[in-house]
């Protein structure tokens, strides 16, 4: 049986006790009626994500569970060390495999998973981005299967999406049931704009010499994820740009406006490498500035996060993160990370084949929720057809054990059962790391599911941290 966040044998676990009685107190007719206003309400603000490559209108309204997801205040003071810990190691490796390459010299991470890896740049061999620091927003997923058991399901180094949905989750909640957040029970998540944009102020390039300036590049509105973009260009009081808005002139990048060209010191890039720059990368990238690189690279833009950063998020190069603790801090993991079959490994392939059917199957570079087998929820048709997909790119796909993810309780379908959840919380990393208590719940809306991503059909819950642990008991 999975883990029951809500629930022990005891009765009502000691975070939940004022979920408990809110619900008990609002009764089943008000809280459908809530959910109905909601929905209403992520309508009219817009809060939407593209799917594509289904037909019909891409753009989904992301289902949102009223009943909050919590996290007692020590769980949550383990879980942002464990965070903390892994959001450095990674900047870390992401330095030394550009630079002297010890980890790799020392044996301790096969130097084909990194050189050879498609998000390796080589452009950035030998440079130093300021600070040190190449991702700068690190996003963490992690699933509990036990009270005290949370496991990292993998990394995200290069742009993690979904903090808009964290913080209109909340906004939306604290509109909707005041009361709730009237005693300073659940910490604030509404600092994060502002944490954000400390945090790219902090990394300004060598060459600015006033206030950086910040923008956000967005690819444009056909973006699955454009509102985001929007939203935080707006709550840090930076603008939004598109590539056209960029010009590269006298090793600067400048931004049109109404008043003429300015200069821009730091860009918050959502944009993949491949696009960024038509004369470094992908010469038919109708999103690059022209030049882009070559400006970052002598010290006249910060880009954040750095190009080559997907290195440290690969699904391979997942299984070594304990490595890189233990090599660059001198520590131990505090946070477990779930076994892994290397499949391009011959013995890990076989037993991959084998237990196909019992196991979870994902693209090394794969993202979304697209692209994996989930063997006990597949068909015989479908572990037939990604056996041969399997057997053709071994090195392609990693193996794990299907996990019992934790369920907490979800409205849905006119009740409140059990769905399975994760949580993604958000590192930003400057000149020193900052941490949002909570992050964005993710959960699967459908009985038994344990696809959480929202272009899967997964939908979101506000994440409460509490300021101070609960007293143990309560009852049923």
């Amino acid at each position: 049986m999975p883990f029951d966040e809500m629930h022990s044998n005891s009765g009502i676990r000691a975070p939940y006790t004022q979920v408990a009685s809110w619900l008990e107190e609002i009764g089943q007719p008000l809280l459908e009626l809530r959910a109905k206003e909601a929905e209403a309400l992520f309508r009219r603000i817009g809060i939407t994500f593209a799917v594509y490559g289904e037909g019909g209108d891409p753009e989904r309204l992301i289902p949102f569970d009223l009943i909050p997801r919590v996290i007692g205040a020590s769980e949550w003071a383990r879980l942002s060390q464990g965070i903390e810990q892994r959001a450095k190691a990674l900047n870390a490796f992401l330095y030394d495999v550009y630079h002297r390459r010890e980890i790799l010299r020392a044996g301790r991470i096969p130097a084909e998973l990194v050189i050879q890896n498609l998000a390796f740049v080589p452009e950035m061999i030998g440079f130093d981005p300021p600070g040190k620091v190449y991702s700068h927003i690190v996003g963490i997923d992690l699933v509990r299967t036990g009270e005290d058991d949370w496991q990292v399901l993998e990394d995200n180094c290069r742009t993690p999406s979904g903090v808009s949905y964290m913080l209109e989750n909340r906004e939306i909640m604290a509109r909707m049931f005041p009361d709730l957040f009237g005693e300073g029970a659940v910490r604030a998540v509404d600092g994060y704009p502002d944490d954000l944009r400390r945090t790219l102020e902090e990394v300004a390039p060598p060459a600015c010499r006033q206030d950086p300036q910040v923008v956000v590049l967005t690819p444009g509105p056909f973006n699955s994820a454009y509102y985001e973009h929007s939203f935080l260009a707006d709550l840090m009081g930076v603008d939004l740009v598109e590539p056209r808005d960029l010009r590269v002139r006298d090793g600067r990048v400048w931004r049109r406006t109404t008043k003429g060209l300015e200069i821009v010191d730091v860009i918050y890039r959502r944009i993949d490498d491949d696009f960024l720059d038509p004369l470094a990368f992908r010469s038919d990238s109708a999103l690059g500035v022209p030049g882009l690189m070559n400006v970052y690279l002598s010290g006249g833009v910060t880009l954040c996060s750095a190009p080559g950063s997907g290195v440290a998020d690969d699904k391979a190069i997942y299984t070594y993160v304990p490595e890189m603790i233990d090599f660059y801090l001198g520590e131990k993991p505090i946070l477990d990370t779930v076994p892994t079959y290397k499949c391009a490994e011959p013995d890990a392939l076989s037993y991959t084949l084998e237990n196909l059917a019992d196991l979870v199957v994902k693209e090394v570079d794969g993202s979304g929720g697209y692209g994996m087998l989930i063997g006990p929820r597949a068909t015989e048709k479908e572990v037939a057809a990604y056996r041969k997909r399997l057997e053709a790119d071994p090195a392609g796909f990693i193996a794990q054990p299907t996990l019992d993810l934790s369920t907490a309780p979800t409205f849905t379908g006119g009740k409140i059962a059990g769905r399975h959840v994760d949580l993604r919380p958000y590192c930003l990393v400057g000149r020193e790391v900052r941490l949002t208590p909570g992050g964005l719940t993710r959960v699967a809306m459908r009985e038994g599911s344990l696809v959480v991503n929202s272009s899967q059909g997964g939908g979101v819950k506000d994440t409460w941290v509490l300021a101070g642990d609960a007293p143990h008991g309560g009852g049923a």
